[in-house]
Protein backbone atom coordinates (compact mmCIF):
# COMPACT_ATOMS: atom_id res chain seq x y z
CA UNK A 1 0.00 0.00 0.00
CA UNK A 2 1.54 3.33 -1.06
CA UNK A 3 1.42 6.61 0.86
CA UNK A 4 -1.62 7.96 -0.99
CA UNK A 5 -3.63 4.79 -0.35
CA UNK A 6 -2.65 4.85 3.32
CA UNK A 7 -3.81 8.46 3.58
CA UNK A 8 -7.16 7.61 1.96
CA UNK A 9 -7.64 4.75 4.43
CA UNK A 10 -6.98 7.13 7.33
CA UNK A 11 -9.48 9.67 5.95
CA UNK A 12 -12.15 6.98 5.55
CA UNK A 13 -11.42 5.70 9.06
CA UNK A 14 -11.97 9.21 10.48
CA UNK A 15 -15.31 9.46 8.66
CA UNK A 16 -16.45 6.03 9.90
CA UNK A 17 -15.41 6.93 13.44
CA UNK A 18 -17.74 9.95 13.29
CA UNK A 19 -20.54 7.83 11.79
CA UNK A 20 -20.30 4.73 13.99
CA UNK A 21 -18.05 5.39 16.99
CA UNK A 22 -19.21 5.83 20.57
CA UNK A 23 -20.42 9.43 20.68
CA UNK A 24 -18.77 10.20 24.01
CA UNK A 25 -15.47 9.03 22.52
CA UNK A 26 -16.13 11.01 19.33
CA UNK A 27 -16.84 14.08 21.45
CA UNK A 28 -13.68 13.62 23.53
CA UNK A 29 -11.45 12.90 20.54
CA UNK A 30 -12.64 15.87 18.46
CA UNK A 31 -13.35 18.35 21.25
CA UNK A 32 -10.11 18.72 23.15
CA UNK A 33 -8.08 20.00 20.19
CA UNK A 34 -11.04 22.17 19.13
CA UNK A 35 -11.26 23.62 22.65
CA UNK A 36 -7.52 24.28 22.67
CA UNK A 37 -7.86 25.97 19.28
CA UNK A 38 -10.70 28.25 20.40
CA UNK A 39 -9.01 29.09 23.71
CA UNK A 40 -5.93 30.09 21.73
CA UNK A 41 -8.08 32.14 19.37
CA UNK A 42 -9.90 33.75 22.28
CA UNK A 43 -6.57 34.75 23.78
CA UNK A 44 -6.09 37.14 20.85
CA UNK A 45 -8.71 39.43 22.38
CA UNK A 46 -7.26 38.96 25.85
CA UNK A 47 -3.76 39.83 24.60
CA UNK A 48 -4.89 43.20 23.27
CA UNK A 49 -6.54 44.03 26.58
CA UNK A 50 -3.53 42.77 28.56
CA UNK A 51 -0.83 44.67 26.66
CA UNK A 52 -2.82 47.87 26.05
CA UNK A 53 -4.17 47.95 29.62
CA UNK A 54 -0.75 47.39 31.19
CA UNK A 55 1.58 49.27 28.86
CA UNK A 56 -0.53 52.11 27.41
CA UNK A 57 -3.30 53.19 29.79
CA UNK A 58 -7.00 53.42 30.60
CA UNK A 59 -7.95 55.76 27.73
CA UNK A 60 -6.24 53.45 25.22
CA UNK A 61 -7.98 50.43 26.74
CA UNK A 62 -11.32 52.26 26.46
CA UNK A 63 -10.58 53.08 22.81
CA UNK A 64 -9.64 49.52 21.94
CA UNK A 65 -12.70 48.24 23.83
CA UNK A 66 -15.02 50.57 21.92
CA UNK A 67 -13.78 49.43 18.49
CA UNK A 68 -13.27 45.78 19.40
CA UNK A 69 -16.76 44.84 18.11
CA UNK A 70 -15.98 46.73 14.88
CA UNK A 71 -12.72 44.84 14.40
CA UNK A 72 -14.75 41.64 14.67
CA UNK A 73 -16.60 42.44 11.42
CA UNK A 74 -13.81 40.68 9.53
CA UNK A 75 -14.20 37.73 11.90
CA UNK A 76 -17.94 37.76 11.15
CA UNK A 77 -17.25 37.60 7.42
CA UNK A 78 -14.77 34.77 7.97
CA UNK A 79 -17.40 32.93 10.01
CA UNK A 80 -20.03 33.48 7.31
CA UNK A 81 -17.79 31.78 4.75
CA UNK A 82 -16.18 29.25 7.09
CA UNK A 83 -19.33 28.03 8.85
CA UNK A 84 -21.22 27.84 5.56
CA UNK A 85 -18.40 26.07 3.71
CA UNK A 86 -17.80 23.74 6.65
CA UNK A 87 -21.47 22.77 6.77
CA UNK A 88 -21.55 22.18 3.00
CA UNK A 89 -18.35 20.11 3.17
CA UNK A 90 -19.32 17.91 6.11
CA UNK A 91 -22.73 17.11 4.60
CA UNK A 92 -21.06 16.39 1.25
CA UNK A 93 -18.57 14.04 2.94
CA UNK A 94 -21.39 12.16 4.64
CA UNK A 95 -23.36 12.01 1.37
CA UNK A 96 -20.24 11.08 -0.69
CA UNK A 97 -20.78 14.05 -3.02
CA UNK A 98 -17.36 14.38 -4.69
CA UNK A 99 -18.31 17.21 -7.05
CA UNK A 100 -19.24 19.56 -4.21
CA UNK A 101 -16.03 18.69 -2.37
CA UNK A 102 -13.91 19.36 -5.47
CA UNK A 103 -15.42 22.78 -6.22
CA UNK A 104 -15.82 24.08 -2.67
CA UNK A 105 -12.46 25.79 -2.17
CA UNK A 106 -12.74 27.82 -5.39
CA UNK A 107 -16.01 29.28 -4.11
CA UNK A 108 -14.43 30.02 -0.73
CA UNK A 109 -11.57 31.89 -2.42
CA UNK A 110 -14.01 33.95 -4.50
CA UNK A 111 -16.19 34.88 -1.54
CA UNK A 112 -13.17 35.77 0.65
CA UNK A 113 -11.75 38.15 -1.97
CA UNK A 114 -15.09 39.91 -2.54
CA UNK A 115 -15.88 40.19 1.18
CA UNK A 116 -12.43 41.58 2.03
CA UNK A 117 -12.47 44.13 -0.80
CA UNK A 118 -15.87 45.54 0.17
CA UNK A 119 -15.02 45.66 3.88
CA UNK A 120 -11.63 47.35 3.37
CA UNK A 121 -13.06 50.11 1.16
CA UNK A 122 -16.08 50.86 3.36
CA UNK A 123 -14.14 50.45 6.60
CA UNK A 124 -11.40 52.89 5.66
CA UNK A 125 -13.91 55.44 4.35
CA UNK A 126 -16.07 55.42 7.49
CA UNK A 127 -13.76 54.27 10.29
CA UNK A 128 -14.03 57.47 12.35
CA UNK A 129 -17.80 57.67 11.95
CA UNK A 130 -18.12 54.03 13.01
CA UNK A 131 -15.92 54.63 16.06
CA UNK A 132 -18.08 57.61 17.04
CA UNK A 133 -21.19 55.47 16.51
CA UNK A 134 -19.79 53.01 19.06
CA UNK A 135 -19.62 55.80 21.65
CA UNK A 136 -15.97 56.74 21.22
CA UNK A 137 -15.18 60.20 22.59
CA UNK A 138 -12.11 62.42 22.88
CA UNK A 139 -8.88 60.42 23.36
CA UNK A 140 -10.70 57.07 23.23
CA UNK A 141 -12.10 58.08 19.83
CA UNK A 142 -8.67 58.96 18.42
CA UNK A 143 -6.90 55.87 19.74
CA UNK A 144 -9.77 53.54 18.89
CA UNK A 145 -9.88 54.83 15.30
CA UNK A 146 -6.13 54.29 14.89
CA UNK A 147 -6.42 50.70 16.10
CA UNK A 148 -9.46 49.96 13.93
CA UNK A 149 -7.97 51.32 10.68
CA UNK A 150 -4.91 49.10 11.00
CA UNK A 151 -7.00 45.98 11.59
CA UNK A 152 -9.01 46.85 8.47
CA UNK A 153 -5.83 46.67 6.36
CA UNK A 154 -5.38 43.03 7.36
CA UNK A 155 -9.01 42.09 6.72
CA UNK A 156 -8.36 39.54 3.97
CA UNK A 157 -6.09 37.50 6.24
CA UNK A 158 -8.61 37.67 9.10
CA UNK A 159 -11.39 36.46 6.78
CA UNK A 160 -9.53 33.77 4.86
CA UNK A 161 -7.52 32.53 7.83
CA UNK A 162 -10.63 31.91 9.92
CA UNK A 163 -12.66 30.44 7.03
CA UNK A 164 -9.87 28.05 6.08
CA UNK A 165 -9.46 26.88 9.65
CA UNK A 166 -13.19 26.21 9.94
CA UNK A 167 -13.07 24.08 6.79
CA UNK A 168 -10.25 22.02 8.31
CA UNK A 169 -12.37 21.51 11.43
CA UNK A 170 -15.33 20.49 9.27
CA UNK A 171 -13.20 17.59 8.02
CA UNK A 172 -12.87 16.49 11.64
CA UNK A 173 -9.17 17.47 11.80
CA UNK A 174 -9.32 19.39 15.05
CA UNK A 175 -5.68 18.80 15.99
CA UNK A 176 -4.44 20.30 12.74
CA UNK A 177 -6.67 23.35 13.21
CA UNK A 178 -5.48 23.72 16.81
CA UNK A 179 -1.75 23.77 16.11
CA UNK A 180 -2.28 26.30 13.32
CA UNK A 181 -4.08 28.58 15.77
CA UNK A 182 -1.35 28.01 18.34
CA UNK A 183 1.36 29.11 15.92
CA UNK A 184 -0.65 32.19 14.90
CA UNK A 185 -1.21 33.14 18.54
CA UNK A 186 2.46 32.67 19.39
CA UNK A 187 3.47 35.00 16.57
CA UNK A 188 0.82 37.53 17.66
CA UNK A 189 1.96 37.47 21.30
CA UNK A 190 5.63 37.82 20.38
CA UNK A 191 5.01 40.85 18.17
CA UNK A 192 2.68 42.45 20.73
CA UNK A 193 5.42 42.22 23.33
CA UNK A 194 7.93 43.65 20.83
CA UNK A 195 5.73 46.43 19.45
CA UNK A 196 3.81 47.45 22.60
CA UNK A 197 5.98 46.34 25.52
CA UNK A 198 9.46 47.06 24.15
CA UNK A 199 9.06 49.61 21.34
CA UNK A 200 6.13 51.50 22.85
CA UNK A 201 4.03 51.65 19.69
CA UNK A 202 0.80 51.72 21.70
CA UNK A 203 -2.52 50.70 20.13
CA UNK A 204 -0.97 50.78 16.66
CA UNK A 205 1.56 48.14 17.71
CA UNK A 206 -1.19 45.92 19.13
CA UNK A 207 -3.14 46.11 15.86
CA UNK A 208 -0.12 45.40 13.63
CA UNK A 209 0.85 42.43 15.81
CA UNK A 210 -2.64 40.97 15.41
CA UNK A 211 -2.45 41.41 11.64
CA UNK A 212 0.90 39.62 11.51
CA UNK A 213 -0.58 36.74 13.50
CA UNK A 214 -3.47 36.46 11.03
CA UNK A 215 -1.08 36.52 8.05
CA UNK A 216 0.76 33.59 9.64
CA UNK A 217 -2.54 31.84 10.20
CA UNK A 218 -3.50 32.25 6.53
CA UNK A 219 -0.13 31.08 5.21
CA UNK A 220 -0.43 27.88 7.23
CA UNK A 221 -3.86 27.32 5.71
CA UNK A 222 -2.48 27.75 2.20
CA UNK A 223 0.27 25.24 2.89
CA UNK A 224 -2.34 22.76 4.14
CA UNK A 225 -4.75 23.11 1.22
CA UNK A 226 -1.91 23.14 -1.30
CA UNK A 227 -0.67 19.69 -0.18
CA UNK A 228 -2.24 16.25 0.06
CA UNK A 229 -3.54 16.66 3.61
CA UNK A 230 -7.19 17.63 2.92
CA UNK A 231 -9.76 14.83 2.87
CA UNK A 232 -11.31 16.35 -0.25
CA UNK A 233 -9.78 17.14 -3.64
CA UNK A 234 -9.65 20.82 -4.52
CA UNK A 235 -7.35 23.37 -6.15
CA UNK A 236 -5.86 25.97 -3.82
CA UNK A 237 -5.46 28.62 -6.55
CA UNK A 238 -8.90 28.18 -8.10
CA UNK A 239 -11.37 31.06 -7.97
CA UNK A 240 -14.88 30.21 -9.11
CA UNK A 241 -18.56 30.78 -8.44
CA UNK A 242 -21.01 27.89 -8.59
CA UNK A 243 -24.51 29.12 -7.87
CA UNK A 244 -25.66 26.02 -5.95
CA UNK A 245 -22.49 25.67 -3.87
CA UNK A 246 -21.90 29.37 -3.29
CA UNK A 247 -25.49 30.08 -2.34
CA UNK A 248 -25.47 27.11 0.05
CA UNK A 249 -22.30 28.44 1.70
CA UNK A 250 -23.93 31.85 2.19
CA UNK A 251 -27.28 30.40 3.31
CA UNK A 252 -25.78 28.02 5.89
CA UNK A 253 -23.24 30.57 7.13
CA UNK A 254 -25.76 33.40 7.37
CA UNK A 255 -26.72 32.62 10.96
CA UNK A 256 -23.11 33.04 12.06
CA UNK A 257 -22.85 36.38 10.27
CA UNK A 258 -26.15 37.54 11.75
CA UNK A 259 -25.00 36.66 15.24
CA UNK A 260 -21.84 38.70 14.76
CA UNK A 261 -23.65 41.64 13.18
CA UNK A 262 -26.29 41.57 15.88
CA UNK A 263 -23.51 41.51 18.49
CA UNK A 264 -22.23 44.68 16.85
CA UNK A 265 -25.72 46.20 17.11
CA UNK A 266 -25.76 45.18 20.76
CA UNK A 267 -22.35 46.79 21.29
CA UNK A 268 -23.52 50.06 19.68
CA UNK A 269 -26.33 50.43 22.19
CA UNK A 270 -24.28 49.18 25.14
CA UNK A 271 -21.31 51.49 24.58
CA UNK A 272 -23.55 54.47 23.84
CA UNK A 273 -25.44 53.78 27.05
CA UNK A 274 -22.11 53.57 28.89
CA UNK A 275 -20.95 56.84 27.34
CA UNK A 276 -24.23 58.56 28.25
CA UNK A 277 -24.75 57.22 31.76
CA UNK A 278 -21.16 56.42 32.80
CA UNK A 279 -17.54 57.51 32.51
CA UNK A 280 -14.43 56.46 30.58
CA UNK A 281 -13.66 54.15 33.51
CA UNK A 282 -17.07 52.48 33.06
CA UNK A 283 -16.34 51.94 29.37
CA UNK A 284 -12.94 50.41 30.15
CA UNK A 285 -14.43 48.21 32.89
CA UNK A 286 -17.20 46.89 30.65
CA UNK A 287 -14.63 46.21 27.93
CA UNK A 288 -12.67 44.03 30.35
CA UNK A 289 -15.81 42.24 31.60
CA UNK A 290 -16.91 41.52 28.04
CA UNK A 291 -13.48 40.16 27.08
CA UNK A 292 -13.38 37.87 30.12
CA UNK A 293 -16.93 36.69 29.45
CA UNK A 294 -16.11 35.96 25.81
CA UNK A 295 -12.87 34.20 26.76
CA UNK A 296 -14.68 31.94 29.23
CA UNK A 297 -17.07 31.01 26.41
CA UNK A 298 -14.21 29.69 24.27
CA UNK A 299 -14.50 26.09 25.54
CA UNK A 300 -18.13 26.20 24.36
CA UNK A 301 -17.00 27.63 21.03
CA UNK A 302 -14.50 24.76 20.77
CA UNK A 303 -17.20 22.16 21.31
CA UNK A 304 -19.37 23.99 18.74
CA UNK A 305 -16.64 23.52 16.15
CA UNK A 306 -16.21 19.87 17.08
CA UNK A 307 -19.97 19.30 16.93
CA UNK A 308 -20.29 20.69 13.40
CA UNK A 309 -18.63 17.79 11.49
CA UNK A 310 -20.28 15.24 13.78
CA UNK A 311 -23.78 16.54 13.04
CA UNK A 312 -23.09 17.41 9.40
CA UNK A 313 -21.57 14.07 8.44
CA UNK A 314 -24.19 12.06 10.33
CA UNK A 315 -27.00 14.15 8.85
CA UNK A 316 -25.56 13.74 5.36
CA UNK A 317 -25.48 9.97 5.95
CA UNK A 318 -29.07 9.95 7.27
CA UNK A 319 -28.11 9.01 10.86
CA UNK A 320 -30.68 11.24 12.52
CA UNK A 321 -30.73 9.66 15.97
CA UNK A 322 -26.97 10.22 16.20
CA UNK A 323 -27.57 13.86 15.29
CA UNK A 324 -29.97 14.23 18.25
CA UNK A 325 -27.73 12.38 20.69
CA UNK A 326 -24.72 14.40 19.55
CA UNK A 327 -26.44 17.68 20.40
CA UNK A 328 -27.34 16.51 23.90
CA UNK A 329 -23.90 15.10 24.65
CA UNK A 330 -22.03 18.17 23.42
CA UNK A 331 -24.38 20.64 25.14
CA UNK A 332 -24.07 18.95 28.53
CA UNK A 333 -20.30 18.45 28.18
CA UNK A 334 -19.71 22.11 27.29
CA UNK A 335 -21.79 23.25 30.26
CA UNK A 336 -19.81 21.05 32.65
CA UNK A 337 -16.53 22.17 31.13
CA UNK A 338 -17.19 25.86 31.77
CA UNK A 339 -18.22 25.37 35.40
CA UNK A 340 -14.74 25.32 37.08
CA UNK A 341 -13.59 28.53 35.36
CA UNK A 342 -16.97 30.16 35.92
CA UNK A 343 -16.95 29.30 39.64
CA UNK A 344 -13.47 30.79 40.10
CA UNK A 345 -14.54 34.00 38.35
CA UNK A 346 -17.68 34.28 40.46
CA UNK A 347 -15.96 33.58 43.78
CA UNK A 348 -12.77 35.62 43.31
CA UNK A 349 -13.36 38.13 40.49
CA UNK A 350 -10.69 40.66 41.60
CA UNK A 351 -7.59 38.81 40.33
CA UNK A 352 -9.38 37.92 37.10
CA UNK A 353 -10.31 41.55 36.43
CA UNK A 354 -6.85 42.66 37.58
CA UNK A 355 -5.22 40.90 34.64
CA UNK A 356 -6.17 43.87 32.44
CA UNK A 357 -6.95 46.58 35.00
CA UNK A 358 -3.65 46.62 36.84
CA UNK A 359 -3.52 47.82 40.46
CA UNK A 360 -7.16 48.94 40.40
CA UNK A 361 -9.39 48.63 43.44
CA UNK A 362 -12.85 47.45 42.44
CA UNK A 363 -15.95 48.73 44.17
CA UNK A 364 -18.66 46.45 45.51
CA UNK A 365 -20.97 47.75 42.78
CA UNK A 366 -18.48 46.80 40.04
CA UNK A 367 -17.99 43.30 41.44
CA UNK A 368 -21.78 42.91 41.62
CA UNK A 369 -22.13 44.00 38.00
CA UNK A 370 -19.47 41.50 36.96
CA UNK A 371 -21.21 38.63 38.78
CA UNK A 372 -24.62 39.50 37.30
CA UNK A 373 -23.18 39.56 33.78
CA UNK A 374 -21.41 36.23 34.30
CA UNK A 375 -24.30 34.41 36.03
CA UNK A 376 -25.93 33.03 32.86
CA UNK A 377 -22.71 31.78 31.24
CA UNK A 378 -22.84 27.97 31.83
CA UNK A 379 -26.29 27.42 30.29
CA UNK A 380 -25.42 29.40 27.16
CA UNK A 381 -24.02 26.10 25.85
CA UNK A 382 -27.58 25.15 24.80
CA UNK A 383 -27.84 28.29 22.63
CA UNK A 384 -24.45 27.91 20.98
CA UNK A 385 -24.86 24.20 20.25
CA UNK A 386 -28.21 25.04 18.62
CA UNK A 387 -26.46 27.66 16.47
CA UNK A 388 -24.26 24.81 15.21
CA UNK A 389 -27.07 22.27 14.95
CA UNK A 390 -29.37 24.14 12.57
CA UNK A 391 -26.90 25.03 9.77
CA UNK A 392 -25.38 21.53 10.03
CA UNK A 393 -28.75 19.96 9.19
CA UNK A 394 -29.24 22.32 6.25
CA UNK A 395 -31.52 24.73 8.15
CA UNK A 396 -30.02 28.17 8.55
CA UNK A 397 -33.23 30.11 9.30
CA UNK A 398 -33.85 29.05 12.93
CA UNK A 399 -30.28 29.97 13.90
CA UNK A 400 -30.60 33.31 12.11
CA UNK A 401 -33.91 33.95 13.88
CA UNK A 402 -32.31 33.41 17.29
CA UNK A 403 -29.51 35.84 16.47
CA UNK A 404 -31.81 38.56 15.17
CA UNK A 405 -34.33 38.24 18.00
CA UNK A 406 -31.67 38.34 20.70
CA UNK A 407 -30.27 41.68 19.59
CA UNK A 408 -33.07 43.55 17.81
CA UNK A 409 -36.18 42.34 19.63
CA UNK A 410 -34.64 42.26 23.10
CA UNK A 411 -31.31 44.12 23.35
CA UNK A 412 -32.25 47.35 21.59
CA UNK A 413 -35.32 48.24 23.70
CA UNK A 414 -33.77 46.97 26.93
CA UNK A 415 -30.56 48.98 26.46
CA UNK A 416 -32.54 52.08 25.53
CA UNK A 417 -34.81 51.91 28.58
CA UNK A 418 -33.17 50.08 31.49
CA UNK A 419 -30.00 52.22 31.84
CA UNK A 420 -32.25 55.30 32.13
CA UNK A 421 -33.84 53.74 35.20
CA UNK A 422 -30.90 51.87 36.76
CA UNK A 423 -27.88 53.66 35.30
CA UNK A 424 -24.84 51.60 34.28
CA UNK A 425 -26.06 48.61 36.34
CA UNK A 426 -29.05 48.33 33.99
CA UNK A 427 -26.70 47.17 31.22
CA UNK A 428 -25.54 44.18 33.25
CA UNK A 429 -29.00 43.27 34.62
CA UNK A 430 -30.56 43.60 31.16
CA UNK A 431 -27.92 41.36 29.54
CA UNK A 432 -28.58 38.60 32.07
CA UNK A 433 -32.37 38.77 31.65
CA UNK A 434 -32.20 38.70 27.84
CA UNK A 435 -29.96 35.64 27.71
CA UNK A 436 -32.16 33.81 30.22
CA UNK A 437 -35.18 34.29 27.93
CA UNK A 438 -33.22 33.22 24.84
CA UNK A 439 -32.01 30.01 26.52
CA UNK A 440 -35.59 28.91 27.21
CA UNK A 441 -36.75 29.82 23.71
CA UNK A 442 -33.83 27.98 22.08
CA UNK A 443 -34.53 24.78 24.01
CA UNK A 444 -38.15 24.87 22.79
CA UNK A 445 -37.01 25.31 19.16
CA UNK A 446 -34.50 22.46 19.40
CA UNK A 447 -37.08 20.08 20.87
CA UNK A 448 -39.45 20.91 18.00
CA UNK A 449 -36.72 20.24 15.43
CA UNK A 450 -35.85 16.90 17.01
CA UNK A 451 -39.48 15.78 16.77
CA UNK A 452 -39.34 16.48 13.03
CA UNK A 453 -36.03 14.66 12.62
CA UNK A 454 -37.41 11.56 14.29
CA UNK A 455 -40.14 11.38 11.64
CA UNK A 456 -37.56 11.11 8.83
CA UNK A 457 -36.50 7.73 7.52
CA UNK A 458 -33.01 6.65 8.68
CA UNK A 459 -30.19 6.79 6.12
CA UNK A 460 -32.26 8.92 3.72
CA UNK A 461 -29.30 11.01 2.58
CA UNK A 462 -30.06 11.06 -1.15
CA UNK A 463 -32.20 14.20 -1.13
CA UNK A 464 -29.42 16.59 -0.20
CA UNK A 465 -26.97 14.81 -2.47
CA UNK A 466 -29.29 15.17 -5.46
CA UNK A 467 -30.18 18.77 -4.62
CA UNK A 468 -26.55 19.79 -4.83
Amino acid sequence: MNGEETEQVQKERQKQFILTGNLWRVMADLSWPAIVAMVLYGMNAMLDGFFVGRYVGEAALAGVSVVYPLSQISVALGSLIGVGAGSVLSIAIGARNGLVQKRLLGNVNFLSIIAAAVYIVLGLLFSRELTEMMGGKEEALVLGDRYFRITILGAFFWIYGLAGNMIIRAEGKMKTAAWMMGVGLGVDAAFKYLFVGLLGWGVEGAAWATNIGMVTYTLLGWLYFGGNAPSFRSKLASVRWDKDIGSSVLRLGLSSLIMSVMSLVQAVFVFNALSKHGTTADVAFYGVVYRIFTFLLTPIFGLMRALQPVIGINYGAGEYERVIRSYHIFAVASMLLTLPFWIVSMVVPEPVLGLMLKDQLFSGEQLGQFRIYMAILPVLSFIFMAMTLFPSIDKGKPAALIGIARQLVFYVPVMLLLPRVMGVSGIYVGSFAIDAVIVVWTIIMVRKEFRQLRRLKPNASGQWNQAM
